[in-house]
């Protein structure tokens, strides 16, 4: 069975209605990266990181899989599929995707704000459960933080990524604009031989000399094109 790699973005799961962080009208707009995304802005402000982290996760509950997390969990029957996503939201699991490397964490889990990717320390809250308050405590006693990489720290899961890109005989990207390192890199691993297909409705400024063959569609769009494609070929 083929190994199908997919690298996804916030384009993605902007199709079931979470809010993007970089359009317009997106999160930004409303708050600054410096305040809610940072170790800094953390230790500033724990209860406006804790509060809006919150807001984020209540959204979650409130939308659902869109057609092309669906059609991933699909392919599962014809591929070896294993995702790599730069959201933090659970919607590929959702929609039946089983197996997930999230590289900038995941938004229904908590865990140490000492130790952050001890995985003794690490918790999921369930979906009827999923605020947090001051004064909630991990288990080694320090206040209880998101499972979030914020802009600063280390990636834990670039080097899953990598191996995973590198052993890839198809790759696949929806949905990012591939300007984000160290993600943006990972398509350096895949083997020269191996096809790479980009879904995203706009233009990719991708500095590569590699070529790929760009689906010009939304995720749900491109996800039936390249479907259609894949299972006509396999």
């Amino acid at each position: 069975m083929k190994r199908l790699v997919v690298l996804t973005g916030a384009g993605m799961s902007a199709e079931s209605g979470i809010s993007t962080f970089r359009d317009s009208g997106g999160l930004w707009d409303n708050y600054n990266v410096e305040d809610v995304a940072t170790p800094e802005g953390w230790a500033r402000d724990p209860q406006l990181v804790t509060e809006f982290y919150n807001t984020r996760r209540r959204e979650l509950q409130h939308v659902e899989p869109c057609l092309g997390h669906k059609l991933l969990a699909k392919l599962e029957q014809h591929f070896d599929v294993r995702i790599i996503t730069q959201n933090v939201d659970n919607l590929h699991e959702r929609a039946g995707s089983s197996k997930v490397t999230h590289l900038h964490g995941e938004l229904m889990k908590v865990t140490s704000s000492r130790d952050p990717n001890n995985p003794h320390f690490i918790e999921t809250l369930p979906p009827s459960r999923c605020d947090v308050r001051m004064g909630d405590l991990a288990k080694d006693g320090s206040q209880l933080r998101p499972f979030i990489v914020w802009f600063g720290e280390a990636v834990p899961n670039i080097e899953t990524a990598a191996e995973l890109s590198a052993q890839a005989d198809i790759y696949l990207i929806i949905g990012t604009s591939l300007n984000v390192y160290p993600a943006a890199g990972l398509v350096h691993y895949v083997p020269q031989d191996t096809p790479i297909y980009l879904i995203d409705p706009k233009p990719v400024k991708w500095n590569s000399l590699r070529p790929f063959t760009h689906i010009m569609k939304g995720a749900s769009e491109g996800m039936e094109e390249f479907t259609a494609l894949m299972l006509g070929r396999k």
